[in-house]
């Protein structure tokens, strides 16, 4: 995939650099939790990924949603997000992308370091260990073999770019990441496509014009809405105990939205 590259400046400076890999709030969070939690191992091509998985508390089976974490990995906030979506009544799996033998997202000495190692992941590592985590949580006894991808910041480029490559997906839902600028990019999208943008997040609420053309061009649904206010990872931002209000509330009209999604 093509998606628009951005330079490590460019994104320390959008993201911020206060973003702690071990958010205090979100671990307290999950780990008050009922709900039922594991880790997985996912075995492919000679690699093993470590995945985190959450599951609702609900009779029968469930659908299942693929988590792409942001640009520092899979954080405790990460976790926690999977845990609000089998609150919500799905399976969560979020795969650390990050896994390397003996490391992981917390094995890396700093935030920097974390960013650096997940801007450098290229197509050829991070779809075949999507892959790997959607084939394994449809196969579960839980799950009622639907997925849909969700991604975030850096994962919501790339969940653009797994809704291009996995023609099986449900639906895939877009969290302030960059789109397809061409045809090539997303000719392959069988599903529905939701983004959801903050107002305040220049950079990339500019590429959404292009990417609207580009799905319209093929056809293709894409609906994207724009929170009032809000700055880029309102999702995160919007949770945090010293959560700004129009993050807050984009967080909550964004969650509202999703989850009406979900149910189609």
């Amino acid at each position: 995939m093509k998606f628009r590259a951005l330079t490590l400046s460019l994104l320390l400076a959008s993201l911020g650099t206060s973003v702690s890999q071990a958010q205090d709030w979100a671990r307290k969070e999950l780990n008050k939790s009922p709900r039922h939690h594991e880790w997985v191992d996912l075995k492919h091509d000679g690699r093993t990924v470590k995945a985190f998985i959450a599951f609702p508390e609900v009779k029968g089976k469930a659908p299942a949603v693929l988590i792409i974490h942001e640009i520092f990995g899979l954080t405790d906030w990460a976790k926690n997000l999977a845990d609000e979506i089998a609150a919500a009544g799905y399976i969560a799996i979020a795969p650390d992308l990050l896994t390397e033998p003996g490391k992981d997202t917390q094995s890396y000495p700093d935030q920097e370091a974390a960013i650096k190692a997940v801007s450098a992941l290229q197509a050829a590592r991070v779809f075949p260990d999507l892959d790997a985590a959607a084939d394994y949580v449809t196969k579960l006894p839980a799950c009622d073999g639907t997925v849909s991808v969700t991604g975030f910041c850096w994962g919501g480029g790339w969940s653009f770019g797994y809704a291009n490559h996995n023609p099986k997906l449900k639906a895939a839902f877009v969290f302030y990441g960059t789109g397809p600028a061409e045809k090539g990019e997303a000719e392959n999208i069988k599903c529905p496509l939701y983004g959801f943008y903050g107002e305040e997040d220049a950079r990339i609420g500019a590429t959404i014009p292009a990417t609207t053309e580009v799905m319209k061009s093929l056809g293709k649904t894409y609906e994207p809405v724009t929170y009032a206010g809000a700055g880029h990872g309102f999702m995160r931002a919007g949770e945090a105990p010293d959560a700004k209000p129009a993050n807050r509330k984009a967080r909550d009209d964004a969650w509202a939205r999703w989850k009406l999604l979900l149910k189609k």
